[in-house]
């Protein structure tokens, strides 16, 4: 099936990495805003400082039930896990094309997030790269997480409200719970 780009699920690049592409309503510059600075960051992803150079520090204040109003309640496995704060460090970054991160560096992961900025003309082709994801189950929580945060940010930068961030999220984990496959 052929979904608008917008619409796409994420594809595998690797059997512990997963691509998601977008395209945004611009300037790219304004995008790029949204991917860098904490109270735009914030309305769409997490909140938080980053030091925008090469080792500098990344803090995502993540806090999920906040995100969209009209929403349900977390699943029972995020329940815990709704407030949190993921600390990383930039490992490239290109103003306004290219940002990439540590992620969950506390946790000792070693996956790594990349964002990469391209003009369409009006539009903004935003290409998302999870790698190095540790299992299968991350995988799916990720693709979703990033799936419907994705959506939030097309909402925010068309400024129409969003449907809940856990309905959504919900909905897509399930499809990607589906569509992965098993190891």
């Amino acid at each position: 099936m052929n979904l608008p780009v917008n619409d796409a699920f994420g594809v595998l690049t690797a059997p512990d990495s997963v691509r998601i592409e977008r395209l945004l309503p611009g300037p790219i510059e304004r995008v790029w805003a949204y991917l860098t600075e904490s109270d735009k960051r914030g309305r769409w992803l997490a909140a938080g400082e980053m030091d925008l150079r090469v080792g500098g520090a990344v803090e995502l204040n993540f806090d999920n039930n906040r995100l969209t109003r009209n929403d349900i309640p977390p699943p029972a496995k995020y329940a815990s896990d709704c407030v949190n704060t993921m600390r990383g460090r930039i490992t490239a970054i290109e103003p306004p094309h290219r940002l990439s991160y540590t992620w969950n560096e506390d946790s000792g992961s070693k996956s790594v997030v990349s964002f990469e900025l391209s003009e369409q003309g009006e539009q903004v082709r935003l290409i998302v790269e999870h790698r190095h994801l540790s299992n299968r189950n991350g995988l799916v929580s990720v693709s979703g997480g990033w799936h419907a945060h994705l959506g939030l940010l097309i909402d925010v930068l068309s400024q129409r409200e969003s449907e809940g961030f856990w309905r959504t999220h919900g909905r897509l984990e399930a499809e990607y719970e589906r569509l992965i496959p098993q190891a």
